[in-house]
C-alpha cells in the first residue's frame, strides 16, 4: 500500500486543450478516494495519467515517495478496473484472474494460492471453470476485481466500472466494492460521474469541473458545506435549490428576497456574519436543500418557520416521501451546468423549487401551496464569483 500525490498536474494536448489543470490531490495510504464530476470534466484523464496511459503535461506524480512521471505503465505497481471489465472471452475465469501472475512468471502453487484466495473474497469460487459469457454482470465486474487484487498493487484505479450495470446491481456492488476495499486496505482512487455512487462510497470525495478541482472533502462535509454553486448543486438528489437574491442586514431582522419571495428571518439567524452583511442589499445566492422544505399545512414547526409560496407542478410519491416540484416567482441561479438551469427554468419569472415531503402531504398538480422552510440549513453564495460566503454563527 502506498500514497498517491498529485501535485500541479495538467494535461495540455498538442491542439491546446487543456483536459486538466494544475490538479492537487492526496490520497491517503489504504484511503477510497472518489473524483466526480460530469461528463468530459478530465477525471478520467487524471486516472489515466496516474496509471501512465496518459503523459503529463506539468506537474509531479508520486507514488508513496518516488516520482513516477516517467515510469512505464507496468512499472508503476498499481492495478486498474475498467469500465468494460477487459475480460479474455476464450479463458477462464480462474485464468483470466490469474493471467497477469503468469505474465509475471509467478509459479503455479502461488498463482493457485492468490487465485483461490481472491476468488474467495469475491465468492466467485463455484465459478472459476466458467467462461465470461457464462457469468452475470455482476460476476464480471468481480472477475475483473480479482485480477486486480491477485497483483497485491500498492494501489487500485477504478474507471467507471459499474457503468454497465443494471441500477439494482450497481447498488449490491457498489457495496460489495465499498466493503472489499475496507477488508484488502488498499489506496484506491475511483472515478464515476454519479454522485450518489461517490457519497455512498468514497472516505472523501473530490469534485472536478471543467478539468479544476473545486473541493475534496468527506462526503458530509461536502453536502453540509459546499465551497461553491457548482458543488452545491451537483451533491445532492434532488439537487439544492439555487435562487438569485439579496440579502438586507439593516434592521434587527435579516430579510432575503428572490423574486416574489421574502423571509425574514429571526435575529438568531443573522450570526453576526460579517461576510454576509457585506453584501447587505446586494445581489447573492441563496441555497435550500429539497429536505429542508415541507409542506407548511403538515408541519408541526411551520408556525416558527419563514414560507414561500407556489404552485405544484409535479409530485413524485417514493412511499417514504413525496417529492414535491414547485414553480415559485424566483430566478433560478445557473451553477455552471447549463441541464441543470434548463430543468429548473420555466417560462416568465418562475422556476422550479423541489422539496421533499412527509408522505401526509395530500398535495396535488395544480395546488397553491405554502413551504415551510428551515432557516437554520440556508446556504448563501457570491452571485458574481459563485463562492460560499460564509461566517461565524
Amino acid at each position: 500500500m502506498a500514497t498517491v500525490t498529485l501535485e500541479g498536474i495538467t494535461k495540455r494536448y498538442p491542439n491546446g486543450f487543456q483536459a486538466v489543470t494544475d490538479l492537487d490531490l492526496d490520497i491517503r495510504d489504504g484511503e477510497f478516494l472518489v473524483l466526480v464530476g460530469p461528463s468530459g470534466c478530465g477525471k478520467s484523464t487524471a486516472l489515466r495519467m496516474i496509471a501512465g496511459l496518459e503523459e503529463i503535461s506539468d506537474g509531479s506524480l508520486r507514488i508513496g515517495d518516488t516520482v513516477v512521471n516517467d515510469y512505464e505503465p507496468k512499472d508503476r505497481d498499481i492495478a486498474m478496473v475498467f469500465q468494460n471489465y477487459a475480460l479474455y472471452p476464450h479463458m477462464s475465469v480462474f485464468d483470466n484472474i490469474g493471467f497477469a501472475l503468469k505474465l509475471a512468471k509467478v509459479n503455479k502453487a502461488e498463482i493457485e494460492e492468490r487465485v483461490h484466495r481472491a476468488a474467495g473474497i469475491l465468492e466467485l469460487e463455484s465459478v472459476l471453470d466458467r467462461k465470461p459469457a457464462q457469468l452475470s454482470g455482476g460476476q464480471r465486474q468481480r472477475v475483473a476485481m480479482g485480477r486486480a487484487i491477485v497483483r497485491q498493487p500498492k494501489a487500485f484505479l477504478m474507471d467507471e466500472p459499474l457503468s454497465n450495470l443494471d441500477a439494482k446491481l450497481r447498488v449490491q456492488m457498489r457495496a460489495e466494492i465499498a466493503r472489499i476495499q475496507r477488508d484488502l486496505g488498499v489506496t484506491t482512487f475511483y472515478v464515476t460521474h454519479d454522485q450518489v455512487e461517490a457519497m455512498t462510497m468514497g472516505d472523501r470525495v473530490a469534485v472536478i469541473k471543467d478539468g479544476v478541482l473545486q473541493q475534496v472533502d468527506t462526503p458530509q462535509g461536502l453536502y453540509d458545506e459546499p465551497d461553491n454553486v457548482f458543488v452545491a448543486a451537483f451533491i445532492g438528489s434532488p439537487s439544492m435549490n439555487l435562487f438569485e437574491g439579496s440579502v438586507d442586514m439593516s434592521g434587527d431582522n435579516p430579510i432575503l428576497t428572490f423574486g416574489a419571495q421574502t423571509i425574514v428571518l429571526d435575529q438568531r439567524y443573522a450570526w453576526g456574519n460579517a461576510a454576509l452583511k457585506g453584501h447587505g442589499g446586494g445581489p447573492i445566492v441563496i441555497g435550500i436543500r429539497p429536505e429542508d422544505l415541507e409542506d407548511a399545512s403538515i408541519d408541526p414547526e411551520a408556525d416558527g418557520k419563514p414560507t414561500i409560496t407556489g404552485r405544484v407542478e409535479l409530485v413524485e410519491s417514493l412511499g417514504a416521501e413525496l417529492v414535491v416540484h414547485t414553480a415559485i416567482a424566483a430566478k433560478a441561479a445557473e451553477t455552471g451546468d447549463p441541464d441543470a438551469v434548463e430543468e429548473v427554468a420555466l417560462e416568465g419569472s418562475e422556476s422550479i423549487c423541489t422539496g421533499r415531503f412527509s408522505p401526509r402531504s395530500r398535495v396535488a398538480r395544480g395546488d397553491h401551496i405554502q413551504l415551510s422552510v428551515d432557516a437554520d440549513r440556508l446556504r448563501f453564495f457570491d452571485l458574481e464569483t459563485g463562492m460560499a460566503i460564509r461566517g461565524a454563527r
